[in-house]
């Protein structure tokens, strides 16, 4: 008997997440032979935008890369700029940077947990009530619950206030106990095992190949991680370690995460004890960024990110707008890493795999 292969559309359906990844499968009964990734369908041309705004006008634009991660896109380009005019950041402005992207980690990854048990079958939910803590401790310090501003060259633009500290204090010993809460239903749970073990498997070859970073990378059995690799900001002084798992499977890729937010509580600890000891000299002198001229030439910075290593590289001619702005994101080489993940799998099992890369869309679609 013949066999007949179907090819199928899967996505895109909604400008959420990935819903606006387009898959092209082709397929055998329930069994998938070959994807092809398609990305391109939320294009919003946030790299050209740099050109036609000042370096402060595309400042706060630029946590649209990563909305789940603004503060991390922020600080990427500001790194940048900052090389650029060998600006030196206060220590103070360090660590509240610092601070604020940890709580940014959690919440992204709060997220991507609720995301990821609704593809399962499961509660979407469960970890929303937690990252709607780290939510309301934003709005407070920047005025937005999606898209943070408060980074600015040379430092920030207000130190957080006695209040700040105290409320993040709060979330911190609350939230520790949750992870365990959340581990005590999922980790051992043997329907959510069978689910995501022995699938999706990423070897460590295949990840270097597509350039997979972040959690994707360390789940795959590779230790790298650029806050410890490339210290930037106050990372040099905190003590923090780097978890890795060695399966590559959707459930190595669950743990890594897991993992993740309880080191960035830890990091977020230690930021908050600083902070109250000193909280001053939140912005270097003598900085104006309304009309900040860039020396000429090419800066790159690195900014280890919920979904992997943002890169932003920013040339610059001189002139009060940048010549040209250039973003490396997580989840435009997480995308491409299907067609090796989906191949020969069952059309099921693609929801489960595709959510365990914490695909983001918009941010692949820059």
């Amino acid at each position: 008997m013949n066999k007949q292969i179907f090819k199928i559309n899967i996505e895109p359906q909604n400008s959420s997440v990935y819903g606006t990844l387009r898959l092209i499968a082709d397929v055998d009964c329930e069994t998938v032979k070959s994807v092809e990734p398609i990305i391109g369908y939320s294009h919003r041309g946030l790299e050209k935008t740099a050109e036609t705004k000042t370096y402060l006008q595309y400042l706060p634009i630029t946590n649209q890369i990563d909305f789940l991660s603004g503060f991390m896109c922020q600080e990427a380009f500001c790194s940048a700029v900052e090389k650029l005019c060998n600006i030196q950041v206060p220590q103070n402005a360090q660590y509240t940077r610092v601070l604020l992207m940890e709580l940014n980690r959690i919440s992204s990854h709060l997220f991507w947990l609720g995301e990821y048990l609704k593809n399962l079958g499961m509660s979407a939910f469960y970890s929303f009530k937690e990252r709607e803590m780290i939510l309301k401790i934003f709005d407070e310090i920047t005025g937005q619950k999606m898209l943070f501003d408060l980074h600015t060259f040379g430092g920030i633009k207000k130190a957080l206030s006695a209040k700040n500290l105290s409320d993040t204090e709060e979330f911190l010993a609350i939230f520790i106990n949750k992870l365990d809460e959340y581990e005590k239903v999922l980790t051992d749970n043997p329907i959510f095992k069978s689910k995501t073990q022995k699938l999706g498997i990423l070897s460590k070859n295949t990840a270097l190949t597509y350039s997979i970073t972040g959690a994707n990378l360390r789940a795959s059995g590779i230790k790298t991680d650029f806050r410890k690799a490339n210290p930037y900001l106050s990372y040099a002084e905190l003590d923090f370690d780097t978890p890795t798992e060695t399966s590559g499977d959707c459930y190595s890729r669950y743990l890594i995460r897991m993992a993740e937010m309880r080191q960035s509580v830890k990091i977020a600890k230690q930021c908050v004890d600083y902070l109250k000891k000193d909280n001053q000299n939140y912005c270097a002198e003598n900085i104006n960024a309304d009309t900040l001229p860039p020396e000429k030439g090419t800066a790159v910075s690195l900014v280890e990110s919920s979904r992997g290593l943002i890169c932003c590289t920013v040339i610059s001619d001189g002139s009060e707008k940048p010549f040209r702005v250039k973003w490396r994101t997580g989840s435009f080489y997480s995308a491409q890493v299907l067609s090796e993940l989906l191949k020969g799998r069952f059309i099921s099992d693609i929801t489960t795999i595709v959510g365990s890369l914490d695909i983001l869309m918009s941010e692949a679609d820059r």
